[in-house]
């Protein structure tokens, strides 16, 4: 089994800043991290594995739909699978999703 190097990750954030890996934490201050990442940089994409994907999916729900109303919309979602060496031969899914921060402002209430 391959051990992988803890700051192999690190490192493609400082190449895309733009980018977020969902891990298995709670889900609020998760939205509130990518919520920084899209008003700084006006794009962010949310990538997950496994049984991360499900918050993936509920992070930009809450992005798109609660935090910033009108003003993102989902891009674009890659679903994929990859091989995996981990317990015999076996499929990991994948998921990309690409939320964009639009022109559009929010109506005064």
């Amino acid at each position: 089994m391959e051990e992988t190097e803890p700051h192999a990750e690190t490192a493609k954030q400082i190449d895309q800043p733009h980018v977020f890996y969902v891990r298995n934490e709670p889900i609020m201050p998760a939205a509130l991290d990518v919520f920084m990442l899209i008003n700084k940089h006006g794009r962010g994409l949310l990538k997950a594995k496994g049984n991360t994907i499900p918050s993936a999916v509920a992070i930009a729900n809450i992005i798109v739909e609660k935090m910033l109303h009108n003003s993102a919309s989902i891009e674009r979602i890659t679903l994929d699978s990859e091989n995996t060496d981990a317990f015999g031969k076996r499929m990991l899914s994948t998921i990309e999703i690409s939320i964009v921060k639009t022109s559009k402002r929010c109506p005064d209430p």
